[in-house]
């Protein structure tokens, strides 16, 4: 798929190029030339830049690991979670993977997410009748991890640093807000396609909390002005963080951890990780950069945001269109498309910050469909791509409207 859109990206920017030099814009291909060399240096730059804030953080995040938050979180949602999958026999391994792989997904921790989900699907696929079709246990299990809420959004939190961004973390609260819309939406919908009956109890408890609590936010700061409303949820989403990164250290300290050589562990995998995705983060840049400088993008761009202002509707949210319509796709993908957003409008624009929040909302559907069903030799998903797919347009319909909210 990612060979695919890196190739579509070139060969659609050479066709849009030949298509202005016949109109007489011969200068095109030098700002095409020159698009690669600068969005090279550029991936290099933000990929290096990132090594400082990516140990930082992956060193935060293994002491939360080690202090128990991903057993905190098991421990919490498994009521929940054990309703939501009634296939599963109370006991069975499938029961704790799945619990365990949602809370490593709230936490961010993907290199603990990825292999805890694999192992609950192929646990899953134990039960399954039939090992050529998904089984609904299997179905939902995927859609909540495509739409899975994500409590600490690390990476975008870094590369929004990176780039200049005045409040890295300004966009906690709006990602926390879209991402759980995505998650309600995948869950209603599959239910209502599998006859899964939510109106149980302890499922009701959970949902009409949650629900409560992000409403709460909502009303909250709907009625401030954009002033306050940025000032207060700046100071909310930093006391959020950081208060997390406090109970991660309570935790290790009472599971006596020792916190200097456990941050320093994790601190040297997210050295690994900077390093790593310079490759793919320059790759995915110059295909995107080319794009935009022979004025594909911009055409397509502009042709959805003249129709939508034919309809008398602020056209602003079209600039965090691409990311949208990527994430599905690639993950890689979307990342690029959000870091050129924001380099080409600014971190703190409108458009920087509903990218990251729209980056933040879903995880990458095909992807995860890919990987999860094909390590299990899954061949007819049945409704988990529709289902998916659903989440992912709630979710970004919840990223551009709590974008309006909160950045005006």
């Amino acid at each position: 798929m990612l060979n695919r859109i890196w190739t579509f990206f070139f060969l659609a920017a050479f066709l849009a190029a030949v298509g202005r030099s016949f109109a007489g814009h011969s200068g095109v291909w030098a700002d095409m030339v020159g698009s690669t060399f600068d969005m090279a240096r550029t991936g290099f730059e933000i990929a290096l830049g990132l090594t400082g804030v990516m140990c930082l953080w992956l060193g935060i995040m293994r002491i939360g690991e080690k202090g128990g938050a991903v057993d905190f979180l098991a421990r919490l949602f498994g009521p929940l979670l054990r309703r939501l999958f009634p296939g599963v026999p109370a006991g069975h391994p499938a029961g704790s993977s799945i619990v365990m792989n949602m809370a490593a997904n709230m936490l961010g921790l993907d290199n603990a997410a990825t292999p805890l989900g694999l192992k609950a699907m192929r646990e899953l696929q134990e039960l399954n009748p039939d090992k050529d079709t998904a089984s609904d246990d299997m179905i939902l299990f995927l859609v909540i991890n495509t739409s899975a809420v994500t409590i600490v959004p690390v990476t975008i939190f870094t590369f929004r640093a990176q780039l200049g961004a005045a409040d890295p973390t300004d966009i906690f609260l709006p990602i926390l807000i879209a991402t759980y819309c995505s998650t309600l939406a995948g869950l209603v919908v599959t239910s209502v396609w599998q006859k899964l009956n939510l109106l149980q109890p302890v499922i009701l408890a959970y949902l009409g909390t949650m629900t409560a609590v992000i409403a709460a936010l909502v009303a909250y700061f709907a009625r401030l002005d954009q002033a306050a409303l940025e000032s207060q949820s700046s100071v909310l989403a930093n006391v959020l963080v950081f208060g997390i990164i406090i109970a991660f250290m309570l935790g290790a300290v009472r599971r006596r951890v020792d916190l200097y050589d456990t941050f320093v562990e994790g601190a040297k995998d997210g050295f690994k990780v900077a390093i790593g995705i310079i490759p793919y983060l320059v790759a995915m840049l110059v295909a995107i950069g080319v794009f935009r400088a022979s004025g594909a993008l911009d055409f397509i761009l502009d042709g959805v945001r003249g129709a939508v202002g034919t309809l008398g509707v602020d056209a602003r949210w079209v600039d965090g269109l691409p990311t949208a319509l990527m994430k599905p796709l690639s993950g890689s993908g979307a990342r690029g498309m959000m870091i050129e957003t924001m380099t080409a409008h600014g971190a703190d624009s409108f458009a920087g910050r509903l990218a990251s929040v729209v980056q933040g909302s879903t995880e990458t559907t095909f992807y995860v469909l890919a990987v999860y069903f094909g390590s299990v030799g899954i061949r007819r998903t049945r409704h988990a791509v529709v289902c998916g797919l659903t989440a992912d347009l709630v979710g970004v319909i919840a990223a551009i409207v709590v974008s309006y909210l909160f950045f005006g």
